[in-house]
């Protein structure tokens, strides 16, 4: 666990430089959902899914064009190089990029990748969206723009759409992507919770409640 507890001390600084939707209690959320899911997996490596989750966003394509930041800190792990390209893989795989996703092959790529996905849905999701559309000037939402069915991984990151339509072109399609069994039950609720707060806002928005 000492590892662990380095690693966490040694990325808190660069997630707060973040905005509030990719900060250090992102990466809090994401572990205490990737804990959850671990216990009804039993043949993981606990470890290697929590350092990717610590390592997952600290070169985010959305902050950063370069890996060097993720690169330096893997490298610097007392594990052994197979582990540290396991790292790697598993970070690789977690991204949307607008429906051009890497696969997820093992338990711990999954676990990560459900565990992440799990925090860019339900109420926190809702919060995280408004939290990085307001960091980047964008509107809460645009009647006269049309949700993307596919896109580019260049496309899906340059168009500054509304936070609303972020929900229709990723955040709703999320559950069912979901790889393992407890983040597919998680998921459930949340996405239900979207949905409702979706028709509430559309509600008000049309003087209808």
């Amino acid at each position: 666990m000492k590892v662990i507890e380095n690693v966490k001390e040694a990325v808190k600084n660069i997630y707060n430089q973040f905005d509030a939707s990719h900060d250090f209690q992102h990466i809090e959320r994401v572990l205490q959902n990737a804990e959850t899911i671990l216990a009804t997996e039993q043949l993981a490596d606990a470890e290697l899914v929590r350092l990717a989750v610590l390592l997952h966003d600290v070169s985010d394509k959305k902050y950063t064009d370069s890996k060097d930041t993720e690169n330096q800190l893997i490298n610097t792990l007392p594990i052994d190089d197979e582990k540290k390209e396991h790292i790697r893989e598993i970070i690789a795989s977690v991204s949307f990029n607008g429906g051009n996703e890497l696969p997820a092959k093992t338990i711990e790529a999954k676990i990560v990748r459900d565990a992440d996905r799990l925090d860019a849905i339900g109420a926190v999701g809702i919060a995280r969206t408004f939290a990085f559309g307001g960091a980047k000037g964008r509107k809460l939402y645009d009647d006269e723009e049309e949700a993307r069915t596919a896109m580019s991984e260049e496309e899906y990151r340059t168009k500054s759409t509304a936070s609303v339509t972020h929900f229709y072109e990723k955040l709703l399609l999320l559950k069912d992507l979901m790889v393992t069994e407890k983040g597919k039950q998680m998921a459930e609720e949340r996405h239900q919770f979207m949905l409702s707060f979706l028709k509430q806002l559309k509600n008000e928005r049309e003087g209808r409640a």
